[in-house]
């Protein structure tokens, strides 16, 4: 059965990314439009519209030309937003760096995909200098600050150059080229077309409407398609005010929606989690806040009513994936009473299959989980470089197989279980990691949990939970045979957690999806 969306379709919008969002800005002109969270210099849209137009200028007079490949590295910054349009209005392909990314894993991204221009901040340049230097054939290193040797972004902003005339053809041409987290696979580009993003954002605007005095706050790393979507993108492009921080601290975060009456938070799971459950949470003045949207990794629906009672606004989801611009499903925000656990309704002119498991050919019966596949005008290009990748993702038939598990209710609306490759198969049961996960976040001693499939003398593959104490006595006191009991008596008997083990932190992506790949390559090291 083919799902189709309950809304009027949109028009896929053949614009360029730069006009999709800044098109209007000349409207909004004194509005501002980015605020520095961490000192509260301002941009205003005018000013936003201006300097990106320079930046254009000036890259286009340093030899940057259309096709040519920019590399972003940077925190969040008000910064960021200019570099990027501009290097799109310059006709280049942006690809999104992780900071944090080793100058290995920077010259990988470099090398794969083609980029011949860095733009990045001082405290990261010697990564970048080293990245650039192990890949090859990048032309220039620019700083968004100021660093001797290397020109700065703000200098742009004096550029006397012309700017660029490109025409565009926005169905084909690539205006982010984000890398998939890896968390399944080698990272690998995502070509996004200035078509799927821009349309992409037509898409979401119905049901997550935003405008001028919206105040949303950036802690989500631009770099990924989330933030760069939610936080930077939609709320640009809708005159709303967006206030960046370049990392999350919980003090500093609450600090900033007291101080600047933040009106919307789009975040991840462990920013809800904190939300949730940390005390200091009390010591601040949140009644700015109108709603929270939580994606990029399953959100459990007790937590979600947990932030919810205790902030007492609505906590709402959605769902996507960088392959796919990356939003396909949302709870609006006008939504009055939402199914829990729910991560939306399909957004305009998206459908949607569930197929079996067993059989990915057939539709799955109706009520029953499979496996999530999308069809629409989100979805990308392709991946660069790399076309059987590409047609293992997306089929004959225009269907991207999210290799997510979700079961759809009489309503439309969505639930997401878990990831196909994620499951764990104990003697033939399935068992789904963020299940366990919810149910161990419930756990009154516990901050964080992760669950993987390892293999027992026997050959089986049993969950393992790597664990995260909460700072007391009484947490200190738990022990893995406690947590192991605590779910036994929650679950079926297949479902049983058979191994634990207490660690210092989870790893996440910045999006906040578990890594369980660092958390497999772990448990090799332990058992070489």
């Amino acid at each position: 059965m083919v799902f189709r969306s309950e809304y009027a379709d949109v028009q896929a919008l053949d614009t360029p990314i730069h006009e999709a969002v800044l098109g209007e800005a000349a409207r909004f002109g004194d509005t501002v439009a980015l605020v520095d969270g961490t000192n509260g210099t301002t941009l205003t849209y005018a000013q936003l519209d201006g300097f990106h137009r320079r930046v254009a200028a000036a890259l286009a007079e340093s030899g940057l030309r259309k096709g040519d490949v920019l590399a972003l590295h940077s925190p969040n910054t008000i910064a960021y937003p200019a570099v990027f349009y501009g290097a799109t209005r310059a006709g280049a392909s942006v690809t999104t760096v992780h900071p944090l990314a080793t100058a290995e894993e920077f010259a990988k991204q470099l090398s794969d995909s083609g980029a011949r221009w860095i733009v990045t901040v001082s405290p990261l340049l010697e990564a970048a200098r080293r990245a650039a230097g192990l890949a090859g054939g990048v032309e220039e290193i620019f700083v968004c600050d100021r660093a001797e040797g290397h020109r700065s972004i703000q200098d742009m902003a004096g550029s006397t150059a012309p700017e660029p005339r490109i025409a565009f053809e926005p169905g084909e041409d690539v205006a982010a080229l984000p890398y998939s987290s890896g968390t399944t696979g080698a990272p690998k580009g995502v070509m996004l077309t200035h078509r799927s993003i821009a349309t992409n954002l037509e898409q979401l605007s119905p049901l997550v409407p935003s405008g001028p005095g919206d105040r949303i706050l950036a802690v989500l790393p631009f770099f990924h398609i989330y933030g760069l979507t939610a936080l930077m993108n939609a709320p640009l492009r809708s005159g709303a005010t967006v206030v960046v921080l370049p990392r999350f601290d919980l003090v500093d975060f609450l600090s900033v929606i007291e101080k600047q009456r933040i009106t919307g938070l789009f975040v991840a799971p462990p920013i809800v989690l904190a939300l949730a459950k940390h005390p200091v949470v009390d010591q601040y003045d949140l009644s700015s806040l109108a709603y929270i949207v939580s994606s990029a990794a399953p959100l459990d629906a007790a937590l979600a009513s947990a932030c919810a009672e205790r902030l007492g606004l609505p906590v709402r989801q959605a769902y996507g994936m960088t392959e796919l611009s990356p939003a396909t499903h949302v709870v609006p925000l006008s939504a009055g009473n939402p199914p829990p656990g729910s991560v939306g309704k399909l957004l305009p002119s998206t459908e949607m299959r569930i197929v079996s498991l067993d059989e990915p050919g057939r539709d799955a019966d109706a009520g029953t989980v499979g496996e999530v596949l999308i069809r629409g005008p989100q979805v990308m290009k392709g991946y660069l470089g790399r076309p059987e990748a590409t047609a293992d993702m997306i089929d004959a038939d225009g269907w991207v197989h999210t290799g997510d598990i979700g079961r759809v209710d009489a309503d439309g609306w969505l639930f997401v279980v878990d990831r196909v490759k994620e499951l764990i198969k104990y003697k033939g049961y399935q068992v789904a990691p963020a299940e366990l996960e919810a149910l161990l976040l419930g756990h009154e001693h516990l901050a964080d949990a992760a669950v993987i499939g390892v293999y027992d003398e026997d050959g089986n593959e049993v969950p393992k939970a790597y664990l995260v104490r909460r700072p007391s006595p009484a947490a200190e006191a738990l022990t893995a045979r406690d947590v192991m009991a605590y779910v036994a008596e929650r679950v079926a008997p297949y479902k049983k957690v058979r191994r634990a083990e207490f660690i210092d932190a989870v790893p996440r992506a910045a999006s906040g999806k578990i890594l369980r790949r660092e958390l497999r390559d772990r448990e090799k090291g332990t058992t070489a």
